[in-house]
């Protein structure tokens, strides 16, 4: 499972949606982002991978306006420690969670090496301002990777708030990430907090050494 993860992240980003008119379906907002995420990667990709730092601030003006990182933040410390978090509390978090989670996708993209990619056909939404899009990633084996975007309208414009890749929810992943750091600090949430990044990291350097020996 930690194998299929690992490979699915080395596509994850280049299929996140970019901001698009409120008018524009979350269809074309995700072929949108496919298209530039992939055309600012290949147009630069040995210059990226010299300096990943200016690949990561290039993907934080990419995703900035388009991930819901506020609504993404607070599901993953959950309404149980949200209500806990004074607002400058709440704002280190969201701040360090969005660094955190643009490195530990943008250190997978890296890797991405021209995979194919499917966009399949709309889904009817079953709640107004919801919307997911579904894709799938053809790894170089043949082997099919599906991944899920869940988008909520806000502000007039399609953002992301979740994302499932083959089955595995990323939202989920880092609640259960969250809780356990929690118990594990003593319910020190200031702690928690400016540790974050280092808890993806280690969670990052897991997933890969995992895959390897799988």
């Amino acid at each position: 499972m930690l194998k299929i993860l690992r490979r699915s992240l080395l596509v994850l980003l280049a299929c996140l949606p970019f901001a698009g008119h409120a008018a524009a379906t979350p269809q074309q907002v995700v072929q949108a982002t496919t298209d530039k995420v992939l055309g600012e990667l290949n147009s630069k990709r040995e210059q990226f991978k010299q300096d990943p730092e200016a690949f990561y601030q290039a993907l934080d003006g990419i995703l900035g306006p388009v991930v819901d990182f506020d609504g993404f933040a607070r599901g993953v410390m959950t309404v149980r420690y949200s209500r806990q978090a004074s607002p400058q509390q709440m704002q280190a978090f969201v701040d360090n969670f969005k660094r955190s989670l643009v490195k530990f996708y943008g250190g997978a993209l890296l890797e991405y090496d021209n995979q194919e990619i499917r966009m399949l056909p709309a889904v009817a939404s079953r709640e107004p301002g919801r919307a997911s899009v579904n894709m799938e990633v053809v790894g170089r084996t043949g082997a099919i990777y599906p991944v899920t975007y869940t988008l909520e309208q806000k502000d007039g414009a399609w953002k992301v708030r979740n994302v499932i890749i083959n089955g595995i929810n990323i939202g989920k992943l880092f609640r259960d990430q969250f809780a356990e750091s929690m118990r594990s600090n003593g319910n020190d949430l200031d702690k928690v907090i400016s540790t974050w990044g280092d808890a993806v990291a280690r969670a990052q350097e897991s997933v890969n050494v995992k895959g390897d020996q799988q």
